[in-house]
This record gives structure tokens, C-alpha cells and sequence, in this order.
């Protein structure tokens, strides 16, 4: 890692505009970078260097006459479900092979509005289904860390496995990401990194490829809460493209760090401690309650009690939305085509050469629950679930709770091909306990490194947060990274 590439976003901002350091010298910094280590990390899809070169030049040239941006030099990496003109977009997916669209995501175009420099693709489960990062068609993405005295590869967590191990890694400043049951929060857990998910409807979800439309949400991983909360602020916004796009406008994110959390109530869910849990989650659980309580905080116990019914409920909801999403991709418009005898062959041998195993497995789901004579024991059920989920927040928040701390994930990193992962589904499943019950309600979730386990791998802790009250989660997130420290990888690849 050079030093420029060890800048944090906030660092790096304030050199490029004394012009200590230019936005092309950070640039060039990133892109080596990227070509010593992708090789071993698998990070991006595709990297694009004349692209990154020409907005570092732009960059320079608005710098110079002192009217850069607010993210003006600033390297991003971009997660493969954004579109992005003329440079591929594929969901880290056979289907959209050769796909460039010939439009910009709002959010994308939101960070390039403000000065942003694009390094390139960044891997991901492809159409973000799953936990780990190993349902790409790209293949894995390893993490950056390793346990104590072991040379065994480890997931990134997932869909946006690509996001945060290249932010882990110094291999871009910060990155845009997506979350549909934790996508964020967990990978960023994995890899002692700080993601948030927005409220539903903040950052816009036009030309961001779909899985579960009602779920999903952008946000960004970053090193830092302060790097988080610059990139929010750029990446959400009010738009007409986007019908869930919600007309409030955000606020300066970074003004909330380093206030003060004296007085606030957080609450601590009973239905969070699962049986089974490890006690060095436990035990991380206890200590960021210690921290807000010596900060001022008052800790005390909530229920939610529909939580035990989130991680069924959500997949029936998220397959039966990616059933219908995903019915687009047909070999016809764009995208890979396999001939057959007739459309309907063609159709068949198309999907079933272009979607991966996990993507097969929840378009037969989705399809199964929306079926004749299913869609109300299953589809219609889960959504009455997802009503009940929501109104226990509801109900906490009324009754002067601030916000909820949570643990993130029920262990560290895994190994790729851990072998009771990849043989049952749900095991994997269950890594999304703690974060699905967010997206159901479409609340704030903000994760925060807060401590190692045993084998010398980062834990996280989840704040969760009123609706559109994300600065209340950037100031009480900061309050734990003061006290856990960051956390940085040790460089192996």
C-alpha cells in the first residue's frame, strides 16, 4: 500500500485541494495498486485506466482554478450492478456478457457531478444473490485478511464482496455498493470496513440492475464513518427516474461526526441473542454498549418480537421480486444467446446457460411462490410478516428509543468452498439473520468495525436508525470507531 493509497477520502480531499498531491499522482497510485493486487484478490471485473486518467486530468484542471467538487480527484471503485455508459455492466453475470448500456445510474452519475474519478467494475455475486462473493461468473473474491498463521483464502462476504475487500485493501478510496438483506453491512463486517444502508428511497435505483425491487437500496463501503458520510452525501438525491425515490433532501452527513450521543436512548433487541452465538460476538455486543453507555448513551432492553419470522419472510419476498426481474433476460434484447430449435428452446438453453446455480435456485423459488394456489399460503403471508416487522420498529422508535445496536454477522470470515456452506443453502442463509430485518422495514443500518475475534479477523457492530435519520447513525457510529480503533489488513498479496 503507498501512502497515497493509504489516504483516507477525507485526507486525500484536503491534499488535493492545497495541491500537495495531485488528482492524476492519486490516481496513478490506484491503478498500480489494482494491477499488483488484482491478480490475487480478484476485485474488480474491469478495470478502466483511460477513463480514471482523463477525470483525474478534469479533476486537476477544476482544482486548479480552485472549483473542484466536494469528491472532486477522489477514486471510487463501482460495483458491477450500476450502470455505467459504455463501460461494462454485467451483475458479474454470463447473461449480460458484452453488455455496455449507453446510459449512467443516477448515483453514479451523482459521484462524477462531484468530481469523482472511476477506477472501474467492481466484482459481486451475481445479480447480488448471496453471502460470499462466490457466485460470480468472475470466480471468488478473496478477502484481505487472513486468520492468525493461515495461508486459507477467506470470503468477502456478499453481493458486494468486490466493494469491500478493494476499500480493505487500498484498492480505490471508496466504493458504491448495494443492499438487499446486508449486502453492505455484512461484507463490510468481513473485512473491517465501514458500510451504511440508507433508507429505502434515499439514493435512487435508476440503472442499478434489480434483484428485489421493494429491498434493494445503494449505499457506500468506506475505511472510515467520517469517508462514509461524504460519499452518502453525494450518492443520495431526489429523482424523477426513480418512482421510490423519496423528495427529502440529504443533509451534510459529515456535520454529525463527532457529536455528542449524551442522552440518547439505544435500544438492545432480547430477539438478537440467538441460540448458538458465539460468545466473542456476545461478548463485542457487551462492549459497544459499554462504549455509548461511557459516552452518555442509556442502554436499554427492546423487543422485537416478529424478528424470528424476517429471514423466512424475506426469501419468499426477495426470490418471488428477482422471479419477476430477472424474467427480462431472455437472450433476445441484449446479453448472451444460446440458439435453439424455436424462441421458446432459445428462451430455455439461454437462462440456463446464463444464470449461475444460486440465481436458478431463487428465480424457482420466486416463481414456486408466486404461483397459482401458492401465492397466498406463501407471497401473501410473508408480505402480512413484513408489515408486523416494520411496526416493531415503529413502535420502539415511539417509544423514545434513538437507535438499535445490533451484532452484524454470527461469525468472521469463512473460507471459499467452505464445505457446510455450499452444502446447504440456508447455513449461508443465516449469514443475513441479523441484517434482512432493515430492508423488510426499509430502515437505516450503518456498520462499524468494533473488534478481532480469536483468529485475528474483524467483527462488526449494526446500528440501525429511525427513517431518514441517518446522521443520528454517523454520530453514534463514531462514538465506537473512537473507542474500537480501525482496523487494517496486513498486507499478504
Amino acid at each position: 500500500m503507498s501512502e497515497l493509497t493509504s489516504l483516507t477520502i477525507a485526507e486525500a480531499r484536503e491534499k488535493l485541494v492545497t495541491r500537495e498531491i495531485t488528482a492524476s499522482e492519486l490516481t496513478e497510485a490506484y491503478l498500480k495498486a489494482i494491477e499488483a493486487a488484482n491478480g490475487a484478490l480478484n476485485t474488480y471485473v474491469a478495470v478502466t485506466p483511460e477513463i480514471a486518467r482523463s477525470m483525474a486530468k478534469a479533476s486537476d484542471e477544476r482544482l486548479a482554478t480552485g472549483k473542484g467538487g466536494p469528491l472532486e480527484g477522489i477514486p471510487l471503485g463501482v460495483k458491477d450492478l450500476f450502470a455505467t455508459r459504455d463501460v461494462h455492466t454485467q451483475a458479474a453475470s454470463h447473461i449480460l456478457e458484452g453488455f455496455k448500456p449507453k446510459y449512467e445510474s443516477t448515483v453514479t452519475q451523482n459521484l462524477w457531478n462531484d468530481g469523482a474519478v472511476m477506477l472501474g467494475k467492481l466484482n459481486m455475486d451475481e445479480f447480488a444473490m448471496g453471502s460470499s462473493n462466490e457466485n460470480s461468473a468472475y470466480g471468488p473474491v478473496v478477502n484481505p485478511w487472513r486468520a492468525k498463521g493461515s495461508d486459507e483464502k477467506l470470503v468477502p462476504g456478499g453481493s458486494s464482496g468486490g466493494s469491500a475487500a478493494a476499500v480493505a485493501a487500498h484498492l480505490c478510496a471508496g466504493a458504491t455498493a448495494t443492499d438487499t438483506g446486508g449486502s453492505i453491512r455484512q461484507p463490510a463486517a468481513f473485512t473491517g470496513t465501514v458500510g451504511i444502508k440508507p433508507t429505502y428511497g434515499r439514493c435512487s435505483r435508476f440503472g442499478i440492475v434489480a434483484y428485489a425491487s421493494s429491498l434493494d437500496q445503494a449505499g457506500p463501503i468506506a475505511r472510515d464513518v467520517r469517508d462514509a458520510a461524504i460519499l452518502l452525501k453525494s450518492m443520495a438525491s431526489i429523482d424523477e427516474k426513480d418512482t421510490t425515490s423519496v423528495d427529502l433532501l440529504a443533509p451534510n452527513y459529515e456535520d454529525a461526526i463527532g457529536q455528542s450521543v449524551k442522552g440518547m436512548k439505544i435500544g438492545i433487541p432480547k430477539e438478537y441473542r440467538i441460540d448458538g452465538m458465539p460468545e466473542e460476538i456476545e461478548a463485542l455486543w457487551r462492549q459497544g454498549m459499554q462504549w455509548l453507555k461511557d459516552a452518555g448513551a442509556e442502554i436499554v432492553d427492546i423487543s422485537l418480537p416478529h424478528t424470528k419470522y424476517a429471514l423466512p419472510a424475506y426469501y419468499i419476498v426477495a426470490p418471488a421480486e428477482a422471479s419477476s426481474n430477472l424474467a427480462r433476460y431472455d437472450g433476445v434484447r441484449y446479453g448472451l444467446r444460446v440458439d435453439g430449435k424455436d424462441i421458446a428452446d432459445m428462451y430455455e438453453k439461454t437462462r440456463a446457460s446464463g444464470f449461475g446455480k444460486e440465481v436458478q435456485r431463487r428465480i424457482l423459488v420466486g416463481t414456486y411462490v408466486l404461483s397459482a394456489g401458492y401465492y397466498d399460503a406463501y407471497y401473501l403471508k410473508a408480505q402480512k410478516v413484513r408489515t408486523l416487522i416494520k411496526r416493531d420498529f415503529e413502535e420502539v422508535f415511539a417509544a423514545g428509543v434513538d437507535a438499535i445496536l445490533t451484532p452484524i454477522t454470527p461469525s468472521s470470515a469463512f473460507a471459499i468452498g467452505d464445505k457446510e456452506m455450499a452444502a446447504d443453502p440456508v447455513k449461508m442463509y443465516m449469514n443475513d439473520i441479523f441484517t434482512i430485518t432493515l430492508n423488510m422495514a426499509g430502515l437505516p443500518g450503518i456498520a462499524v468495525p468494533a473488534g478481532m475475534d480469536n483468529k485475528g479477523l474483524p467483527l462488526g457492530l449494526q446500528l440501525i436508525g429511525k427513517p431518514f435519520e441517518e446522521e443520528t447513525l454517523f454520530k453514534t457510529a463514531h462514538v465506537i470507531e473512537q473507542a474500537a480503533g480501525k482496523f487494517t489488513a496486513p498486507k499478504w498479496w
